[in-house]
């Protein structure tokens, strides 16, 4: 199972899901010890945010997203690249790894003004 993380300079979870260009993503395998992380760095153009859905993209495969925040936008978008969302207060990405890896739930996300703002957006959001 493939899951990415959204971070913010691969070190912390990142806020907001849709402009986060830094990923870390973790290629699972049931009973093996757990993969170091492959380090991804988006171009401005493969920000999800903007992309424009015309071709390949590095989070493709990627079956769970890790974020801080997201827009529903954002996640309608991942859902329809086969991803599922989950949001986290959690701040660490290897804390959240190795709790969705162990079935427990994730602390709570803190509040964030933008996400707000990207509900708003999301009302006339293409996706």
């Amino acid at each position: 199972m493939k899951i990415a993380i959204a971070t913010q300079r691969h070190a912390c979870v990142s806020g907001h899901a849709g402009q986060s260009r830094e990923w870390l993503i973790y290629d699972c395998m049931p009973g093996q010890p757990l993969p170091p992380a492959q380090r991804i760095t988006l171009e401005k153009a493969q920000v999800l945010h903007h992309f424009d859905d015309s071709g390949p993209h590095p989070l493709d495969g990627v079956e769970i997203v890790v974020a801080g925040s997201a827009g529903d936008g954002f996640i309608r978008h991942m859902q329809k690249r086969g991803a599922a969302v989950l949001l986290t207060g959690e701040t660490d990405p290897a804390a959240a790894l190795a709790k969705i890896l162990a079935g427990e739930a994730l602390p709570d996300t803190r509040f964030d003004v933008t996400t707000t703002l990207c509900k708003l957006r999301d009302l006339f959001s293409r996706h």
